[in-house]
């Protein structure tokens, strides 16, 4: 199933995306969800972010290749840190270079919706608390990365984190696809089995350090080949079985 969050006519709600349509649906996000018999055509809606994420929880260097390009050591823990959940775009949305003068790269990531909220989770019962998935770009300013010595400013501009199109219910995270073009260009092109810390061991980890919460988002971090982006780029994320993230590059 994948559900999508849309705008329609000044409306805004949830449905199901199959078939080239939408199909609205009653009910909450993380509770039950049911189809009110509603048939839009996909042409006709605007596809939003697919939740307004309560915390953005990130995974720094949990790729293997990446780790490597970038010279660091494998981390023997999840790298964790907090990103602002205010930076959250959706499909179809410019990503705004605040700055001409920064590096700022593009990110691609498989992101991970809890929907059901814990403290303590063992991995073994982490798909218990795990509502779908979504793609992200994790933008960055790497200028502002290393001045800080942190990611939290480099990482939580307007517009610094697209999700989209779709959070997909029934999906085996551990070997998926996960690929960046830029201008049709193919950047990055990574499976998640080259994670260091799969899905299940991230849930683990952050919820020993604070509960996960209904509406949590957590990006599990990129593989190799991060590049940079300039105005005009047409930047698209795309992992297997859930779609593509397709955004647009401004200067601000």
């Amino acid at each position: 199933m994948k559900i999508v969050r849309y705008e329609h006519r000044g409306t805004v709600g949830y449905g199901l995306w199959r078939e080239g349509f939408i199909h609205p649906v009653a009910g909450r996000l993380f509770d039950s969800l049911s189809e009110t018999g509603e048939r839009l055509p996909e042409a006709e809606v605007r596809l939003l972010s697919p939740l307004r994420p309560n915390k953005l929880i990130a995974i720094g260097l949990n790729y293997r290749e990446h780790a490597k390009e970038q010279g660091k050591p494998l981390p023997e823990e999840p790298l964790l840190f907090l990103v602002s959940p205010t930076a959250v775009v959706g499909p179809g949305d410019a990503i705004r270079l605040p700055t001409l003068e920064h590096r700022i790269d593009h990110e691609a990531e498989l992101a991970v919706v809890i929907g059901r909220g814990g403290k303590d989770i063992p991995r073994e019962k982490a798909e218990e608390y795990i509502f779908g998935y979504t793609c992200a770009n994790d933008v960055s300013n790497r200028v502002l990365q290393a001045r800080d010595g942190q990611n939290t400013r480099a990482k939580s501009f307007d517009t610094f984190k697209p999700l989209g199109p779709a959070i997909a219910t029934e999906l085996d995270p551990s070997d998926l696809s996960v690929c960046c073009r830029v201008n049709g260009e193919i950047r990055q092109d990574g499976r998640t089995s080259d994670m260091i810390h799969a899905v299940p061991a991230l849930v683990e980890f952050i919820s020993s350090v604070f509960p996960l919460e209904p509406g949590d988002v957590i990006l599990t971090g990129t593989p190799s080949g991060v590049g940079p982006l300039r105005p005009g780029d047409l930047v698209e994320v795309t992992v297997e079985g859930i779609g593509t993230l397709s955004n647009r590059v401004e200067a601000e």
